[in-house]
């Protein structure tokens, strides 16, 4: 006959293993006598302020709220607010690269301008009415125009 192949750290292991077991069925158990289950004890509610509270919110106070009116994304081109023109000087520009900053005259914020952005020629120093767009690296003025 062979010797058995179960070593002391073996048996070990496995009574360890089993004396948890035993301690947490045994605690399973005491929570099912207290009545409380531990759901109940995770759940949060959030009231009208955004407060985390443990009380359900009074449906008394609940609103209906449509659906469809909640907008997601862009809004619809008649609820965006216009497009302002905006005015500056040309603070430079290089006529053989083709673009060039303007600084607003509101801000004096430093926009970029492109040569194929502009309606007439452009030369540092002029005055100009242009938009804006959020270009590659920020903002660039579009429909320029020499005042």
């Amino acid at each position: 006959m062979g010797r058995s192949k179960e070593t002391f750290s073996k048996k070990e292991v496995r009574d360890r293993q089993a004396k948890k077991r035993k301690e947490k069925e045994k605690r399973k158990l005491e929570r099912k006598e207290q009545g409380k289950s531990s759901l109940d004890d995770m759940i949060a509610w959030v009231d009208e302020n955004g407060v985390i509270t443990s009380t359900p919110p009074d449906l008394s106070q609940k609103k209906e709220i449509n659906a469809e009116s909640i907008e997601i994304g862009v809004p619809k081109a008649e609820f965006r607010n216009s497009i302002k023109l905006r005015t500056g000087i040309l603070k430079s520009f290089d006529e053989s690269k083709g673009f060039g900053f303007i600084t607003d005259s509101e801000n004096r914020e430093s926009i970029f301008v492109h040569v194929n952005d502009c309606d007439s020629t452009l030369k540092t120093g002029c005055k100009v009415e242009f938009e804006t767009e959020k270009g590659a690296k920020g903002l660039k003025a579009v429909r320029v125009k020499v005042l």
